[in-house]
């Protein structure tokens, strides 16, 4: 591992340190706009601490010479290259600060970002986690406010769940938690700590464990990051795979031993989990185990009562029938609940396989 740090600046004792944990890989022209919100932040006491796994120089170079100055910017260059979860969990051993958080090499921290999160400390002294509304933004980082406002309506962020969580660990599980830009005690974070072991949804992964480990969680209904849509992220890139995020969320919700007052929780994150694990098997002609998830959750599709069941069942019908034996089931389909009889209900269900699977929520 290479590393550098420029000469550490003094802490303020009136509040405490953020360690900013900052993962990046073979994006030397985003993680500058990331670094560059990061240090424009309205609070000071703060460290960016940058886990590097790309392939090439460029942006250990990049760093050198653009923030050579910069006494909050502590970076290290893996080799050989750590992985996700593995470089975000050396990130956080590496922290110093009171208090994580953590932001990805393609996403951006608004200027007040950082302040809005350390106050509510203040009004809750026994907080241990604290997340926020996330912009949506295109590759360029120009901002959706529209879609931001429905991209945190989808993940319940809404004016009506601001404020203390009363079951902490319900935020994590339903995906209200974000992949980044929230915050928490260092020493939590620490402990909880990133594997692994579910491959491409670490963040999910971690994210619920803090948050059912959590005594106190604060959902505050502002915007303090910018969540930039990219097709060079590795959930875009896997998504539709058996790797895919959302089938190691799947099976890591259905694993988790959870106390009787969050298995709703873990009913709404199979709710929506489910159809995406189906519409996964079906892409990739296993019909069997698709046939087994649909039909174990009939309660994703409102019993019956949705057009995308009938629709998933008709690609899964195509990975083991004849073509004569498809005309039968398309038969059967066509003769389903009339709910699938009215063209607009239809595009709603379809349109919700694309969109659905998305990043920003594994």
């Amino acid at each position: 591992m290479f590393t550098f740090s420029t000469p550490t600046s003094r802490p303020s004792r009136s509040s405490p340190k953020v360690s900013i944990c900052l993962p990046t890989c073979n994006r030397p022209e985003l993680i500058v706009e990331c670094i560059d919100s990061c240090l424009a932040q309205t609070y000071g006491n703060l460290e960016i601490v940058i886990g590097d796994d790309s392939k090439d120089e460029r942006t250990r170079q990049l760093i050198a010479q653009r923030y050579a100055n910069e006494a909050r910017i502590r970076y290290a260059k893996n080799q050989p290259a750590l992985g996700q979860a593995r470089n975000v969990a050396s990130l956080f051993a590496r922290a110093r600060g009171d208090k994580i958080l953590l932001i990805h090499d393609d996403d951006l921290l608004t200027t007040d970002g950082v302040e809005k999160l350390v106050s509510l400390w203040k009004l809750h002294p026994q907080l241990e986690v604290a997340f926020a509304d996330q912009y949506e933004a295109d590759h360029t980082g120009a901002i959706d406010f529209e879609g931001s406002a429905r991209l945190n309506t989808a993940f319940r962020r809404t004016r009506e769940a601001e404020g203390l969580q009363t079951l902490p660990g319900r935020t994590g599980l339903i995906q209200m938690f974000p992949n980044n830009g929230w915050m928490a005690n260092a020493d939590l974070v620490k402990r909880i700590g990133y594997s692994d072991q579910y491959g491409m949804c670490c963040d999910f992964v971690f994210g619920t464990e803090l948050c059912l480990a959590a005594r106190e969680v604060f959902y505050l209904h502002e915007y303090v990051s910018v969540y930039r849509k990219t097709a060079t992220s590795i959930s875009h890139s896997t998504r539709g795979t058996t790797v895919a995020a959302t089938v190691s969320a799947y099976a890591f919700v259905k694993a988790l031993k959870l106390p009787a007052q969050l298995e709703p929780s873990r009913k709404l994150a199979l709710r929506r989990l489910a159809p995406i694990v189906v519409s996964v098997h079906a892409k990739n002609r296993q019909a069997m185990p698709g046939l087994k998830i649909a039909f174990t959750h009939l309660f994703a599709y409102n019993y019956g009562l949705s057009t995308r069941l009938y629709y998933h069942l008709l690609i899964l019908s195509r990975a083991v029938v004849s073509i004569r034996q498809r005309a039968a089931v398309a038969a059967v389909v066509a003769a389903a609940p009339a709910v699938i009889a009215e063209p607009a209900a239809a595009v709603t269900e379809l349109v919700t396989d694309l969109v659905t699977d998305r990043s920003e929520m594994i």
